[in-house]
């Protein structure tokens, strides 16, 4: 009897903590959305009260119509989904490569790889800059009109997917790991070449190292300012992070704008979160393996 009462107990005191920690982590994107929704007289009130008094979405409504935030969000959106192709796509077949194959310069290669992280990107950031002067690809022109795709955003790709790279493949090879190589051979007893094998039987299985690469690849480009700061400088080809710096002005803040950006810029990440939650504790946990 004394068992149950004390299972129960600690149950209780586990939601409790749980619902806690909840409202802890949900707090602060609270009060962002309520600082929202205020209107411009109420920007510096003391009240804690989630909704204000005289709530409007004013706020909203000049930044989607009066501001170039619909453009600044195009640019992310390119910017990001390029970003995740190139890096996906790289990390599934480098990954696949330095787990299955044996090479010179196997170990070598993927303990640079760890290197590399030990470097802030800000480290990176002038030597990646002048290499991509050098190519052209700070310039604002055009590359692709009829998407608004800049050379620029092309050198953001590269510049982003080079920074996720790493992690990734480690990510990707360790996840390989533990995909037995028997079905790999039985893929070509039945008459499969290598890379059908790779296509058909490993990447599909693959496919929670798959995501958690790409939520990677995402969350870097996604975020990221102090390189899309220093390659943009063209209004119309900002990225949100770097359009939204144009809110603060010298003597002004548009408070409530920012915080109804935060808002929207929060809420496509949160939504691709929920849609492949189901895949993120299969691929962060049987990624981590010894390879």
């Amino acid at each position: 009897m004394s068992v149950k009462k004390d299972s129960k107990l600690k149950k209780v005191c586990f939601h409790l903590f749980l619902i806690i920690s909840v409202i802890i982590a949900l707090y602060p994107a609270l009060r962002v959305f309520g600082t929202s929704l205020r209107p411009d007289n109420a920007l510096h009130s003391t009240s804690l009260a989630i909704i204000p008094k005289h709530a409007t979405f004013a706020a909203y409504k000049e930044l989607i119509f009066e501001k170039n935030f619909l453009i600044w969000l195009r640019n992310s959106f390119l910017v990001t989904l390029f970003t995740v192709i190139v890096g996906v796509s790289l990390a599934a077949t480098a990954g696949y490569v330095f787990s299955r194959k044996k090479f010179p310069g196997r170990k070598a290669g993927l303990t640079f790889f760890l290197i590399t992280q030990m470097f802030p990107s800000t480290m990176l950031l002038l030597p990646m800059y002048l290499l991509l002067a050098k190519f052209g690809l700070t310039e604002q022109q055009q590359l692709i009109p009829f998407l608004g795709l800049a050379k620029a955003h092309l050198g953001l790709i590269i510049m982003y997917s080079s920074t996720a790279l790493p992690l990734c493949v480690w990510q990707m090879k360790g996840y390989y790991d533990t995909i037995p190589e028997s079905l790999e051979e039985a893929a070509l007893v039945d008459g499969l070449n290598q890379f059908q094998a790779f296509y058909k039987i490993i990447l599909p299985l693959a496919k929670p190292a798959l995501v958690i690469t790409a939520l990677f690849s995402f969350m870097t480009a996604w975020n990221e300012y102090m390189v899309a700061r220093v390659v943009m400088t063209d209004n119309n080809l900002y990225t949100l992070p770097v359009g939204l710096t144009n809110l603060a002005g010298q003597f002004n803040t548009a408070w409530s704008q920012f915080a109804a950006a935060s808002v929207m810029i929060m809420l496509p990440v949160m939504a691709i979160f929920l849609i492949l939650s189901r895949y993120l504790v299969g691929g962060l946990t049987l990624g981590g393996v010894k390879g």
